[in-house]
């Protein structure tokens, strides 16, 4: 057997517990998705923070919709991805009006004029309610990471689940269906990559 002396000895401990660490580690992530992160708001309250309407003068606050179940979708002109899931978000916003289910999308990182244009182009709800993140304190709020990210808030105000990457009818349908009848939600799910700026 050899003999480790000094710090050598101490050396060769310091790298067997480093290797049982990673070694713990890599387990515990085996067969999960790395691109699933979930918020920092997964089951805590929505935070009470002002929104700038997109199209008027005024703010609300997604706590003036408690007692309803609300669907918030981060979104900007200059995202494909958003394009993408704009009609889907359109047609669950009409079908879920009257279940009291609110939708709200927040424009981030976005001119003004174009999430304007945006809208124009692909169309506007009256049910939902759209709002611009002025200095991007909702977005760091909601720690989001990239375009288009979707939340739920349940009608206590809880914050849900988390949607990284675009959201399609039968994954905003199958989620509010099961807030709606208080069923489980999974608290964070991707659909694929999210962008940035």
């Amino acid at each position: 057997m050899k003999k480790y002396s000094g710090w050598g000895f101490w050396l060769a401990i310091a790298a067997g517990i480093a290797v049982m660490v990673f070694g713990v580690i890599f387990v515990n992530r085996l067969g999960a998705d790395p691109t699933l992160a979930p918020s920092p708001l997964d089951n805590k309250p929505v935070p009470d923070v002002a929104i700038d309407y997109l199209d008027s003068d005024g703010q609300f606050r997604l706590t003036d919709f408690s007692g309803d179940i609300v669907v918030v979708n981060f979104w900007a002109s200059w995202c494909t991805s958003c394009r993408a899931e704009h009609e889907a978000l359109l047609s669950a916003a009409t079908a879920y009006q009257g279940l009291g289910v609110k939708f709200v999308g927040v424009a981030y990182l976005d001119d003004q004029s174009d999430s304007l244009a945006f809208l124009d182009e692909l169309g506007r709800s009256d049910a939902f309610t759209y709002g611009r993140d002025v200095g991007s304190r909702v977005a760091v709020e909601f720690g989001v990471e990239g375009l288009p990210e979707t939340f739920f808030i349940d009608a206590a105000g809880i914050v849900r689940s988390k949607v990284s990457g675009p959201v399609n009818a039968a994954l905003l349908g199958g989620t509010l269906d099961a807030m709606v009848l208080g069923e489980y939600v999974d608290p964070a799910v991707s659909t694929g990559e999210v962008q940035n700026r």
